[in-house]
């Protein structure tokens, strides 16, 4: 793709990993103009009145640097900013038209869940990632988790709540998660049916499907997927309490070993699960994948897989690239040229 070709990266968005995505966005977009393109940074979420054109110059704009720790109060912001219900500001796919190329940047919600897929393909746009039919799986836990059993990749057994009953059979400690939510936003774990029941009240505010899982004990992993090749593989090691929120976007509360001390039979063993979760969920570019190694039965788990991984200066994907030997600029061009018209 010819450098002149213009770029609009879309950030933010009504959602509670908007704070991730903002500097997602905004990092990847400076990364673009360092390459030479023009671009445009904008917060879905936002109305846009500015110069379509002017949009696109190689000015550099003010950059939000790092995430914060807390889960930003959306509906603050919508009594701030929003038009009802409206997800997406006004002008903002009327500038994504004088663009080339979309850069999702956004991380849960409809940029994350396939809707803004949807629409990007049905007004022939090209977009950065995976489809929209594979985000929405890749979104909903699950959803990915019938992909998991369907393809014979290990995963922590289940039960999915679209209501506060408990279902018969749960056993403790569980975890307790949102169905649609990320960066470990709304997860939380139970010893007993007293917290079992708070927790999943708690997750109910982030979703309206919950899931509860058996909490497997073990070594965490996380495998990041580019162009279905396994990058290096990094071993997660929060220092206190467990890889939630906070610690996943706060400088140095989390050791990340990379490439993970495993044996080569585990590092083969792992990567070729994490690229046969790649394609069973039909994901296209790149993505990343949680897995777990169970202390009990020695066998990697996948807990989740996500479809656009944060692209921050904390994050995962630029950690095994760069181990891998590709620069973070890079990587951002790299994705960008393998977006195309679905």
């Amino acid at each position: 793709m010819a450098k002149d070709k213009k770029v609009v990266v879309l950030a933010g968005g009504y959602s509670p990993e908007r704070d991730v995505s903002l500097v997602t966005g905004s990092l990847v977009a400076a990364a673009l103009r360092r390459q030479g393109y023009p671009t445009a940074l904008v917060d879905v979420y936002m109305p846009f009145t500015g110069d379509f054109e002017k949009a696109f110059t190689l000015e550099t704009k003010e950059i939000v640097k790092e995430v914060s720790t807390r889960i930003p109060n959306l509906e603050k912001l919508k009594e701030k900013y929003g038009e009802g219900d409206r997800l997406i500001g006004r002008g903002v796919i009327e500038l994504c038209r004088h663009a080339d190329v979309i850069y999702n940047a956004l991380h849960g919600g409809m940029g994350e869940d396939g809707k803004l897929q949807a629409l990007f393909t049905s007004l022939g746009m090209k977009y950065t990632g995976s489809k929209y039919e594979a985000c929405h799986v890749s979104m909903d836990k699950s959803l990915t988790k019938a992909v998991l059993e369907q393809h014979s990749i290990p995963t922590a057994k289940y039960f999915v709540l679209d209501e506060m009953t408990i279902p018969l059979g749960i056993k403790y400690p569980c975890v307790i998660k949102p169905c649609s939510c990320g960066s470990s936003v709304g997860v939380s774990f139970a010893d007993n049916e007293k917290e079992l029941r708070k927790n999943i009240e708690k997750a109910f505010k982030y979703d309206d499907k919950v899931i509860i899982e058996d909490k497997l004990v073990g070594r965490e992993f996380t495998v990041a997927v580019l162009f279905g090749n396994a990058l290096p593989i990094i071993e997660i090691k929060p220092k206190t309490a467990f890889y939630d929120y906070e610690r996943k976007y706060q400088a140095g509360a989390t050791e990340e070993i990379c490439p993970a001390p495993l044996t080569e039979e585990q590092t083969a063993r792992l990567k070729l699960l994490a690229v046969r979760a790649f394609y069973a969920m039909r994901l296209t570019t790149y993505s990343r994948f949680d897995f777990i190694l169970d202390e009990k039965t020695n066998e990697f788990y996948c807990l989740e897989g996500n479809a656009l991984p944060g692209m921050t200066n904390t994050s995962l994907v630029p950690l095994a690239a760069k181990t891998a030997g590709i620069k973070y600029d890079d990587l951002c061009e790299q994705i960008l040229l393998d977006a195309s018209v679905f």
